[in-house]
């Protein structure tokens, strides 16, 4: 049951990128061209997740336990290390470059964009990379 659960968010949070135009590469780096074609609507993208995780966290965390789970799995590190600071510089490179950070270039794939090819099996040797080191 949590497999079919994870799916189906899975698919809502893919079908979220494509309404919204997230999952083109184009717009993000258009957001990030602040002295070209500055598209500020992943700005606001990005204030709605963070409303709504927001707001979620605070109904969700009330519950004495989750709905198809023991406990909550929050994480406990707290500290702003080297490996944190390297892993965002490296993911931020990644997305100014490329366009796409890991959930639109799934949902990019379904649309057969050609910058997908190319960027997710970069994106996945750097995630085997990672866990190697």
């Amino acid at each position: 049951m949590p497999f079919l659960v994870n799916l189906g968010l899975g698919l809502l949070f893919g079908l979220g990128l494509l309404v919204s135009g997230m999952a083109d590469p184009a717009k993000v780096l258009n957001f990030l061209d602040l002295g070209g074609a500055w598209d500020p609507s992943l700005a606001f993208v990005m204030a709605g997740a963070v409303l709504t995780t927001a707001l979620g966290y605070r109904l969700v965390l009330r519950r004495p336990r989750p709905l198809l789970a023991e406990a909550f799995q929050l994480p406990t590190r707290r500290a702003v290390d080297g490996r944190l600071l390297l892993g965002a510089a490296l993911f931020g490179i990644g997305w100014g470059l490329g366009g796409f950070c890991p959930g639109p270039a799934l949902a990019s794939l379904g649309l057969g964009a050609p910058g997908t090819l190319a960027f997710l099996p970069a994106m996945l040797a750097g995630m085997a990379l990672a866990r190697r080191l």
